[in-house]
Formats: C-alpha cells, structure tokens, sequence
C-alpha cells in the first residue's frame, strides 16, 4: 500500500538526496582506487589503463549509475515542485532507487555476461560498508517490492499511452512531442512492420512530409531556414519517431550530423548551399567515417584523397554506411595529407553525389557499392562503399582547412550520441508498449498474462529503466543546449540508454513468448533494432573507455 501523498512524498526526497550524496562518496573512493592502478605520477599510463579495463570500464559504469540516480533524484524535486508526483512518479522513483542500488552494491551488469562488482575497482569491505547508509539501506529494502512492482504495472495497464519519467518541457517543446506523437501514430507505426519485411526503403513521400514539419531543420540556425531549437528538441523528436520506427527516428540522425557540422565549421558559401536545400528534405545526407579495418579507431583512416587540379581523387572503402544510394551528400572523412599518419591528417569533405535507385544505386564515376544485408535497423539501407578516384572539388573541404576533420567530427559526436540515445529510449518505449498491449490480450490459464508476476515484473523494471534512460539523455541535452561540455554526459546516457533498449526487447520477447520471433508481430522487428544500439555512434565499450578517462584525468 502506498503511503500519504503529502509526507512520503518528502520522505522520499530526502532519502533519494540522502542515498545520492553516499553514492558519490563511493563513486569518489573507486576513482581514487582506480587511479592508483593506472597511473603513474598523476598521468594516466596507457598499458595500464588498457591492462585494467575491467576496473576502467566498471567505473564508467558506476559513474553512469551515480549519475543516473542524481537525475532520478532531480526529476523527484521537479515532479513534486510542481505537484505532478504521482503514484507512477512515486512507484518508478523508488523502484529505480531500490534497483540500482541494489546493482551496485551486488554487481551492475555491463553486458548479459559480464557483471563488475565494487571489488573488481579495488574497493574494500570497509570501503563499501561506510556508503551503506541509512537511506541506502531504506531504499534497497522498500524500493523494489513485488507489491511496489505490482501497483506500477496496475497503473500502467488504467493508463494507456503512459511515458513515465518523461520530463516536463515548455510549451513549444511539448507542442511538438504532441505533433510528433501524431505523426508517427498515423504515419507510422502501420507501415513500419511492411517496411522492415519487405526491406523497404521510407517512402520518399513521407521524408517530404517529415521536411514540413520541421524535422530536418530543428537544430539550425533560423538565419537559415531553421527552427533554432536545441538538443531537447532534438531529443524529442527522435524518441517518438523511433517508437515508431527507428529508421524513421534515424533520418534526422544522419541530418543532425550534417547540418551541426556545416553550422559549426562550415564556410559561410558551404552554409548557404547545404542547409537550406537538408532542411526542405531536397538533399539526403549521409555519413561516411567507418572503415572495414579501422572501426570506432577513426584516427586510423585509410582512405586518403589525392589533389588531381582542382578535385580531390578519392580511394579506399568505407563500411556501414547508412542510406548511402540514396545520398545526394556524403560527409567524407578522409586523409588529405599522407604524410600524417594520425588524426592530423583527415579532412572532412561535403561530397556531392547523385541519388541512386534500387536499378542504378551508384551512377558517378569511380564510386561503387554494394548493400551490406542485415536482421534489424532497416528502412535506409547499410552499404559498403568503394572509391577509386571518385571525384570531390576542393570547395568541398569543409571550413577550408585541411587537418582539422578528425576535430571538427570528434565535436558532432556529443550531439550524436545524445540523440542516439534518445531513439534507443524511444525503441525501448516501444518495445514496453508491446509487452503491455500483449500482455492485455494473450489469455493463458483463464487470465490476461500480464497479471502473472513474472510477466508484470518485466514490465514494471522495462518500464522503471526506460524512465531513468529518459532522465538522464534529457539532462545531457539540457548541459549541450547550455553551451556546457557535454560529452561525459552524452556518453554516460547512450551507454546506459543502448543496454535499456535491448533488454526491454528481450524481455518483451520473453512476454510475447513463441510469438516473439514470429514475423508477424512488431516485437520481433524492435528486438533487431534495439540491438544497434550497442555500436551505433560509439561501442558500449569505446563510451565506457572515454567516460573512465575523463573521470580519472579529472581533478576531483
């Protein structure tokens, strides 16, 4: 039973602060931990650091937890601030507590086969025991009951639609995640299943609508035809357009990157040929960095371009690349100067190309490519492009210097992996309200499944570490548009938000039970595609290596 709205609602502030400041007492202890392993002198020492991943890398997980509990912690002020703590608020609040405390004290998995435990960082028994506070204590005790987990999934089920831990956003935001809602109900979500078995492309009708609604020119500049809004916008947009589909949550991907790379380092005739022409949705961009042998290694780049007068030749592969045929602008990192054999010497080229068709996919000269077949993240394509002396003019270096792509892609990656976040929330979203709506109808045993606990329990932390993923991807977009360095941040909730996605989709499978695999129901689809999520802008692996770094090389 719950308690009083009045007065547990404050109980509950003061122990989720409470059970915060120990966290970060413990998180502080691991670093200084870790940082007597792998350091020497007060200067991280390469071997070492890569020899103690385990001890790194689970850092970077701790530090995404404390920091995940901080923005549960937040969002509590906030909802009962403005007296919008619910009973869902309240239930998602104190079961996201009991949870991730209860993981990091026993072990938090970093994936389904590798658990780190405070031990694996060099933390000892009186370490630990010291940050077992009161309030800690209180929350691992009554936060994930099986009567707390129970109420949540009641109230899920009386409340169709809910989004919980959604944060509140000023009028125009909430304006368009209405719009964008819509959109995608009716545009959408029917088509999304045909689209993924089919292997289709989006309908190229559907993009032009997505270009009049803004989608493609939220983050740019007005002065260019843009709407000027920020990283929650973003953030918005791409969560409820990938609950419906991710390749249509994707498309503003490739955009974002492309337009935020033009806007910030483009030349001022760069700016006024590209973004108006990605915001009317007249020219599709796409990103074309990965290589087959260098993976997140960037620096390490072969493709290189050679001056031929006024072009660059270009030659070498790159991999994986997203809509590619379709394309009429490749952001091309390449080496200009063979010399460098570092990141020095990559550029970054805006090279035209004509769009392609299923029949004719790569018409220009010395570029060709094949479609590289995959089980989910459909709807654009994935392609391996080869180029031998594809021809790119030199007008197209970007911002017009040479050396400094490797920088000025390092720098779009924060908004990225923000926004990557936000369409892995918003498949999760998705992959909740499967379980939910399945739930309600399959019958066994004379009764819905979803009032047997071991389903309702799915559920309920599905929907518990969706809403936690949404705080914290919120919060890093909040610190981006403040003009805040955000890439800790970004990293932590795309780490965070990438293992939420794919374990909501299994769990949802493993609700849907057979039917789970069958073709014919959407959960299937969302299993493929959550699990992208994992490598898209970065590995799970890459981000915890980067968020470990930062916190180790930090002062406090």
């Amino acid at each position: 039973m719950m308690l009083s709205p009045r007065e547990p609602g404050q109980d509950l502030l003061a122990m989720a602060e409470g059970a915060v400041a120990a966290m970060e007492g413990l998180l502080a202890d691991a670093v200084a931990r870790v940082r007597g392993r792998v350091a020497v002198e007060g200067r991280i020492v390469a071997g070492l650091f890569a020899r103690e991943q385990r001890a790194t890398h689970g850092l970077a997980w701790l530090a995404t937890y404390v920091e995940a509990l901080r923005q549960l912690s937040a969002y509590a002020d906030r909802v009962s601030a403005t007296g919008h703590m619910g009973e869902i608020e309240e239930l998602v609040i104190r079961i996201g507590f009991g949870e991730y405390l209860a993981q990091i004290f026993g072990g938090i998995p970093m994936s389904q086969t590798e658990i780190v435990r405070l031990g694996d960082m060099g933390l000892t028994r009186n370490d630990v025991s010291g940050r077992m506070t009161a309030f800690v204590e209180a929350l691992i005790a009554s936060g994930n009951t099986a009567q707390r987990r129970a109420r949540l999934v009641e109230l899920l089920r009386a409340q169709h639609d809910s989004t919980p831990g959604t944060p509140a956003l000023d009028d125009t935001l909430e304006a368009v995640r209405d719009e964008m809602r819509k959109f995608a109900v009716s545009d959408v979500v029917q088509q999304a299943q045909r689209w993924h078995l089919s292997n289709s492309y989006i309908p190229l009708e559907l993009i032009a609508h997505m270009a009049d609604l803004g989608v493609f020119g939220l983050p740019v500049p007005e002065e260019f035809g843009g709407m000027g809004l920020g990283k929650q916008a973003m953030c918005v947009v791409s969560e409820e357009l990938s609950r419906g589909f991710i390749g249509v949550g994707s498309l503003g991907t490739r955009t974002e990157i492309a337009a935020d790379l033009i806007v910030r380092h483009g030349t001022e005739a760069q700016k006024r040929q590209w973004l108006p022409r990605i915001i009317g949705g007249d020219v599709l961009p796409a990103v074309a960095f990965t290589e087959p042998a260098n993976g997140s290694d960037l620096a390490s780049i072969r493709t290189r371009a050679t001056l031929d007068g006024e072009n660059y030749r270009i030659f070498g592969t790159k991999t994986w690349i997203t809509h590619a045929e379709r394309a009429d602008l490749l952001l091309l990192l390449v080496r200009t100067n063979l010399k460098e054999a570092g990141y020095r010497g990559l550029s970054l080229l805006l090279a035209e190309k004509p769009r392609g068709t299923d029949g004719a996919p790569f018409s220009a000269p010395g570029l060709t490519g094949r479609e590289i077949a995959g089980t989910g993240y459909r709807g654009m394509k994935q392609f391996e492009l080869n180029f031998n002396g594809f021809a790119v003019p030199t007008s197209a270096l970007l911002g017009g210097v040479e050396g400094t792509g490797f920088k000025q892609v390092m720098r779009s990656f924060e908004g990225a992996r923000i926004q990557t976040a936000a369409r892995a929330v918003g498949v999760a979203q998705s992959a909740l309200d499967q379980a939910i709506g399945y739930g309600e109808q399959r019958q066994q045993f004379a009764m819905p499944i979803i009032g047997f606990p071991r389903v309702s329990d799915k559920i309920a932390m599905m929907a518990t570490e969706v809403a936690i993923a949404r705080q914290l991807t919120y919060f890093a977009a909040r610190q981006k548009d403040a003009g805040e360095r955000a890439d800790v941040h970004a990293g932590m909730a795309k780490l965070l938000a990438a293992r939420v996605a794919w374990a909501a989709a299994d769990a949802s499978v493993q609700v849907h039970g057979a039917n789970g695999v069958a073709a014919a129901f959407p959960i299937s689809r969302i299993l493929g595609d959550a699990r992208v999520f994992g490598f898209l802008e970065g590995s799970s692996e890459i981000l915890a290596q980067m968020v470990a770094r930062r916190l180790l090389e930090s002062t406090h």
